[in-house]
């Protein structure tokens, strides 16, 4: 599960819909996402790290950039 992601659409108190609706992508992406059911691809993951103004990394790769900070 990315808790990080889910963690940013809830503070910007944003629905799935509203999320997917904003960065151009489907609903069942984000929820994807957020699973860590599906590897949304590049574009998708830079759309959503430049939406809440965080790096690919911090959002897609916990577990590297916590070892790294």
């Amino acid at each position: 599960m990315n808790t990080r992601l889910v963690s940013l659409r809830k503070e910007a108190g944003l629905t799935q819909e509203q999320l997917a609706s904003k960065i151009g992508v489907s609903q069942s992406m984000i929820a994807y996402c957020e699973a860590g059911t599906r590897d949304p691809g590049k574009v998708t993951k830079i759309k959503l790290a430049n939406f809440f103004n965080v790096t690919v990394d911090y959002l897609f790769y916990e577990l590297y950039y916590d070892l790294e900070s």
